[in-house]
C-alpha cells in the first residue's frame, strides 16, 4: 500500500511538472525561446494574435497614425478567410508570426498534425507577401514535447511575452487599465501582447495610449524580428 502511495505521488508530481513546463512563458524543453530580449537600450516589440480578420484595417489605421510597428501572430484559417487583410499587414511594413492553422493547443499532439498545422500556415503566409523570418507563437502559449522538438528540428524561434494585461480579469477590459498595466510593466526589450482581432474595444482603443504612453518614455517600436537583433 505505501509502496502504491508512493507511485501514484511520482505520477501526480510528474503531471505537475509537465504542467508547469507546458504554459512556461521562458522555457520550453527544446529549441530557442523569447519572451523578452535582454538588452538595455529602450526598444519593444509591440504583438497581437490571432487574426486577420474585418478588425485588421482600423489596427493598421492607428499604427499608421502612430508611425509604429507590430508583429502579428496570424493563424492559417484566419488568413485563409482574409487573405487581403494579411497582405495589407505586409505592405504595411509589419511582421506576419505564425499561430498555427486552426488555433489548437499544441499539446499532446502528433508529428504529422503538428507539421500540418506549422507548414500550411507558412505557405499562407509567403502567399501573403511576406518574406521574412517567420517567427512562431503557440495558442495560448502552450507547449510541450512535440510542438518545441518540430520548431528546434525545422529551426524555428518560439516567441512568447512578459507583458500581457488583457490575462488578468479586472483590468482587461478597462483601456486606461491596460494601458497602465502595459506602462508599469514594460521594461526594455519587452515583447507586449494584446489581441485587437476580434471584439475588444478597450484593447483597440489601448493601442494609442500605449504607444504614446512608451513614447513619451523613450521607447522605440520593432518589429520582433528588429528587436531580436538587440539581444
Amino acid at each position: 500500500m505505501k509502496k502504491y502511495g508512493l507511485r501514484l505521488f511520482g505520477i501526480l508530481l510528474v503531471v505537475v511538472v509537465l504542467w508547469h513546463v507546458s504554459r512556461s512563458r521562458t522555457f520550453q524543453l527544446f529549441g530557442t525561446l523569447y519572451a523578452r530580449v535582454n538588452t538595455a537600450q529602450k526598444v519593444v516589440a509591440l504583438t497581437f494574435d490571432d487574426g486577420p480578420t474585418s478588425q485588421t484595417d482600423s489596427i493598421l489605421a492607428i499604427l499608421r497614425d502612430l508611425d509604429s510597428k507590430a508583429t502579428f501572430f496570424v493563424t492559417g484559417k484566419e488568413l485563409a478567410m482574409h487573405s487581403l487583410e494579411g497582405q495589407k499587414i505586409v505592405l504595411a511594413g509589419h511582421q506576419l508570426g505564425n499561430h498555427t492553422y486552426s488555433h489548437s493547443r499544441m499539446v499532446l499532439k502528433t508529428w504529422d498534425y503538428t507539421r500540418r498545422e506549422i507548414e500550411k500556415t507558412d505557405s499562407l503566409i509567403r502567399l501573403a507577401g511576406y518574406r521574412g523570418e517567420i517567427l512562431f507563437r503557440p495558442p495560448n502559449g502552450k507547449k510541450l514535447f512535440v510542438l518545441p522538438y518540430y520548431l528546434q528540428q525545422t529551426n524555428r524561434k518560439t516567441i512568447m511575452w512578459d507583458v500581457e494585461p488583457e490575462s488578468y480579469a479586472n483590468i482587461a477590459n478597462d483601456s486606461k487599465k491596460i494601458t497602465q498595466n502595459v506602462l508599469e510593466n514594460t521594461k526594455p526589450g519587452s515583447i507586449i501582447l494584446l489581441h485587437v482581432m476580434y471584439d475588444r474595444p478597450e484593447s483597440v482603443k489601448a493601442i494609442r495610449q500605449i504607444v504614446n504612453g512608451l513614447k513619451q518614455q523613450g521607447y522605440t517600436f520593432k518589429t520582433v524580428s528588429e528587436l531580436l537583433r538587440y539581444h
